[in-house]
């Protein structure tokens, strides 16, 4: 199918399996590829990758072997909400999971970072979705240094090496899901500070989305530069082949969801899970119930 083809090629643009070199304002917030959402070529990329993202679903439920998790990280108002509701919105809630992360617990600090993370991973047949995540270690963290201060590690481990390990610890945790049949789709979604402005500007402005406003997001703004050195070290450290990440261009809102719903709908037809077959003893059965069926 040519839509196919079109969100392959899209998809490759974003993807980063190395971080070598990696340097983020390569990256345009606006980018859409030539697409516009007015046109005809972008709702059918939209409206096949819902209908694909559905049957595909499907077969990895039922054949029960794979889970998928997907990762998102982005700043205030990047539209990780909205992304979620596109993609669940086209998939079987039943096996399908969502998980935000918050300020950690005492219970979660009593734990090494990954702890809280290793609970809610996807069953086989599932997909997780992570609402930020254990990328928050090396990201709010990072640039709030007194938060790792209260965090109980003892003092002799908080070295100047502290986020080179992280990243090493996260690839190795990783690389144990992937290898223990977990896909990976982390994605960045990239908003540009003028757009962030424009969204945290509406939730106070409108009364049906002043509830999203967090005063505490104005403040986190004023770090803008940090993070952004932040995120870029994070993909530099942990982009891999079996966990590539992907840098979604996030000011335009439909865009990113291409991006994303693309993303999981390539990674699940790399799977490919197929639909349970029975043996020739089991169909004799089937058969059998099916007959005395049909004469009740």
């Amino acid at each position: 199918m040519a839509t196919t083809a079109l969100a392959s090629d899209i998809l490759k643009r974003y993807r980063v399996t190395s971080g070598g070199g990696f340097k983020l304002d390569r990256f345009d917030p606006a980018d859409c590829c030539g697409l516009d959402i007015e046109k005809d070529e972008a709702k059918a990329l939209l409206a096949d990758g819902v209908k694909r993202l559905a049957k595909l679903q499907d077969r990895l439920y039922a054949e029960h072997q794979w889970a998928v998790l997907v990762v998102l990280q982005g700043l205030d108002a990047a539209g990780k909400d909205g992304v979620i509701k596109h993609v669940v919105s086209g998939v079987n809630p039943q096996g399908c999971e969502v998980h935000p992360f918050k300020a950690p617990s005492q219970l979660e600090l009593d734990h090494d970072f990954l702890w809280r993370a290793a609970l809610v991973l996807p069953r086989r047949g599932h997909i997780g979705i992570f609402n930020r995540s254990y990328y928050e270690e090396v990201l709010v963290v990072r640039v709030h240094k007194e938060i790792l201060e209260k965090q109980g590690l003892p003092p002799k481990l908080i070295t100047k090496d502290i986020w080179a390990e992280r990243y090493e610890d996260i690839n190795a945790f990783e690389r144990h899901l992937a290898r223990n049949g977990t896909a990976l789709i982390k994605v960045f979604l990239h908003v540009s500070k003028k757009e962030q402005q424009k969204r945290l500007l509406e939730r106070i402005d409108d009364p049906a989305k002043q509830y999203k406003f967090n005063a505490g997001d104005i403040v986190e703004r004023k770090l803008w530069d940090a993070y952004q050195q932040a995120y870029e070290e994070m993909v530099r450290g942990t982009a891999t082949e079996y966990a590539p990440w992907y840098i979604a261009p996030a000011d335009n809102k439909w865009f990113t969801r291409l991006v994303v719903s693309s993303a999981i709908v390539e990674k699940l037809e790399e799977i490919n899970p197929q639909l349970p077959t029975l043996d020739e003893a089991q169909m004799r059965a089937l058969q059998s119930l099916r007959a005395s069926l049909a004469g009740d």
